[in-house]
């Protein structure tokens, strides 16, 4: 399949794809890095830590959790490459499964998945540049006190960090609205300063040898009904925040229709980007555990800053807290780049409102979805309290990602007539091992988060009657 001429905002080109195609290889692979390292590497070990107390299974678990990403990029090249179209997952999963899976996925998203995304990763990066700068991110900016005569409680109030979270939203969403190509600029030059700082720290881990850290106080008591540490139970939650951090390999796809040359470089994103991802995440866990040892990481919510003061002094925290905001702040533009287009593909097959599948005449952008993406990530960041709802709902999307995965297998046998650019590496195994892995981290989650699991099928399940009310509103 040869490349195609970029096509005009609202003209179709020949994989019937309205967005203009500007996205080159590079450009696509700093996509996929950027919107997957955030700041999980920097604090998931030590989470990871509570619950696996000896080194090999430590290891063993980002191991895994790398060669599971891979096995899901390497199949999702193959849809990527046959599907370069906006909307990445919703389109793998309509192709195979219909569109009513197809709108649960978009539904979740829509309801909790990326405005949990937008408002989590802005907070993160707002909080970390407030103590850049030496301030408090939890002191109040703006008092909300009007809301008590609305029955809504008293002393509510917007702080720092909220303020400059929503102020994050909105500057990407900007940025993204006038262009991709301009989004794609913010997102290369943030992704070569995050990866910058991982090979600094993993640099001076190598070369230089740490001071000895202080003990830290005693870690909290485990939750009684926790698995013991150690245990294969436990090792399957530890899997969930490996995995989490792990989470964005996924999300080039979401602008398979604007990357150029689609045959060739959206397999190639999906396939070296996580492949660069996977390995610096095993660098700098090997400097993490040279540094620290295992049984103190737990107590260290933020284990890069310790590494890095053991390293090179006081300064060394500063360093990490700057390369947090930094690389959170990218995390945060990828998103925006990215989330809007399953909403714009939504529209497009009448599934959403029709506004939201309009391409702006100057800029080539899904400017109504934008919109809608900077709306719900405000609204996030100023609702305290949800959070822990996001949090929870983490694994919700692993069904979908399943699910995506498994139209490979449905399409080699029902559409076999389909030209495929790029074929799976190690078909059938390596689907059937992403699967295998979803299944025992679900099925792990399920019996010891019962609870959470139902609501987070609850929610998504939500979605079915309001899949037939759009239905029955586009055949009217």
């Amino acid at each position: 399949m040869s490349d195609a001429p970029e096509s005009s905002a609202g003209a179709p080109d020949r994989w019937g794809e309205r967005l203009p195609r500007k996205l080159g290889t590079l450009s696509a692979i700093a996509v996929l890095v950027g919107s997957t390292i955030g700041s999980g590497i920097f604090r998931s070990p030590a989470v990871v830590a509570a619950d696996i107390d000896a080194l090999v299974p430590f290891v063993l678990a980002w191991v895994l959790g790398g060669l599971v990403a891979l096995a899901g990029a390497l199949t999702f090249a193959e849809l990527g490459g046959m599907f370069p179209r906006t909307g990445g997952i919703y389109v793998y999963i309509r192709e195979a499964f219909g569109k009513l899976p197809a709108f649960l996925f978009g539904w979740a998203e829509l309801l909790i998945l990326r405005p949990a995304a937008y408002g989590a990763i802005a907070v993160t990066s707002a909080e970390y540049t407030w103590r850049v700068l030496g301030h408090d991110p939890g002191r109040a900016l703006l008092g909300l006190d009007f809301l008590a005569g609305l029955g809504l409680g008293e002393g509510r109030s917007v702080s720092l960090a909220q303020g400059l979270a929503a102020l994050f939203i909105v500057v990407v969403g900007v940025v993204n609205y006038r262009g991709i190509r301009l989004g794609a600029i913010i997102q290369n030059v943030s992704t070569a300063l995050k990866v910058a700082a991982i090979l600094v720290i993993v640099g001076l881990g190598l070369a230089v040898a740490p001071d000895v850290l202080p003990p830290v106080e005693a870690v909290a008591a485990r939750p009684a009904d926790a698995p013991a540490p150690g245990s294969l139970a436990a090792f399957g939650l530890a899997m969930v925040a490996v995995l989490w951090a792990y989470d964005g390999w996924s999300d080039v796809g979401f602008v398979g229709g604007e990357i150029r040359d689609p045959a060739k470089n959206v397999p190639r994103a999906f396939i070296f980007g996580t492949a660069v991802v996977v390995g610096l995440y095993l660098l700098i866990d090997f400097v993490y555990v040279d540094v620290i040892p295992l049984e103190q990481m737990p107590g260290r919510p933020l284990i890069a800053a310790d590494v890095a003061e053991a390293l090179i002094g006081p300064v060394g925290a500063l360093f990490v807290a700057g390369a947090v905001a930094l690389s959170t702040f990218g995390t945060l533009n990828g998103s925006m780049m990215t989330g809007p287009r399953v909403f714009f593909a939504m529209a497009e097959d009448k599934l959403f409102f029709r506004g939201l599948s309009k391409v702006h005449p100057k800029h080539g952008t899904p400017s109504g979805a934008i919109v809608l993406s900077m709306v719900l990530g405000v609204i996030f960041v100023s609702v305290q309290g949800f959070a822990e709802l996001a949090d929870q709902f983490v694994i919700g999307i692993w069904p979908f990602y399943a699910l995506a995965v498994a139209a490979v297998l449905v399409l080699r046998r029902r559409r076999p007539e389909l030209e495929r650019p790029y074929r799976t590496w190690g078909y059938p195994v390596v689907p059937l091992l992403f699967l295998s892995a979803a299944l025992y981290l679900l099925g792990n989650y399920a019996l010891r988060e019962t609870g959470k699991f139902v609501l987070d099928v609850l929610i998504v399940l939500s979605g079915v009657p309001v899949y037939w009310i759009w239905r029955r509103r586009a055949g009217r």
